[in-house]
């Protein structure tokens, strides 16, 4: 039996859209870089924390592979197109499945993945959407967040693939950097509980000021 770290593998859903061009697709490159520099920083994160990137505009990608702090590089992030949201959910089950370590009678998996969405429009891809929510649902393997970003986000369909959304009124630089800080935050949170609260519900901290949690 091989002995290895129980890794804390987390998901990034990214919106790349059209309407995100010009500063709000930068200030998700500098999010991702300040989250990045967040958590090298910590030793406990550093150790636990996997990161990967999942974008989405007419079509949806894994352009990052699960990668540990130190060996992930900062993605290239452009906007244009559609939002194919039911897509990037599709890749992200495929992605669990083949990516994160199930528990064996040998020895015990992964934690179980937190995935962060953001996106400030709907889904444009309805009935991929729908099949994905579904099936999302009713795995129950993954802590999903949700952060509708901006005016135009529509906070209806992520409630249908979990609790925990989030709505920022802007997609300003400093909105995006308090969500990206708050992710941090999250994941530096939940790599200290895990293995003081084994298989308990995930803690968060509390959302940026403005932000505001959908019932």
């Amino acid at each position: 039996m091989t002995d290895f770290i129980r890794r804390l593998p987390v998901y990034l859903l990214l919106d790349c859209s059209g309407s995100m061009m010009g500063e709000p697709i930068e200030a998700v490159r500098q999010g991702v870089k300040a989250l990045l520099s967040e958590l090298r920083g910590d030793p406990q994160a550093l150790e636990t924390a996997y990161l990967s990137v999942i974008t989405f505009d007419s079509k949806a990608r894994q352009i990052t592979p699960l990668t540990e702090l130190m060996q992930f590089k900062e993605p290239q992030l452009n906007a244009g197109g559609a939002t194919a949201l039911g897509g990037a959910l599709h890749v992200l089950m495929d992605c669990v499945d083949s990516e994160v370590r199930k528990s064996t009678q040998t020895q015990k998996g992964d934690w179980r993945p937190l995935v962060f969405i953001l996106t400030d429009g709907s889904p444009t891809d309805i009935e991929a959407f729908q099949q994905a929510a579904q099936k999302i649902k009713g795995m129950k393997t993954a802590n999903i967040i949700a952060c509708a970003a901006g005016s135009n986000a529509d906070t209806s369909y992520l409630k249908q693939i979990t609790e925990n959304v989030l709505m920022m009124n802007t997609l300003s630089a400093g909105d995006m950097a308090q969500f990206f800080a708050w992710v941090s935050g999250s994941i530096k949170m939940s790599s200290k509980s895990v293995d003081a609260k084994p298989g308990e519900a995930i803690e968060l901290p509390p959302p940026p000021q403005g932000f505001v949690v959908v019932p």
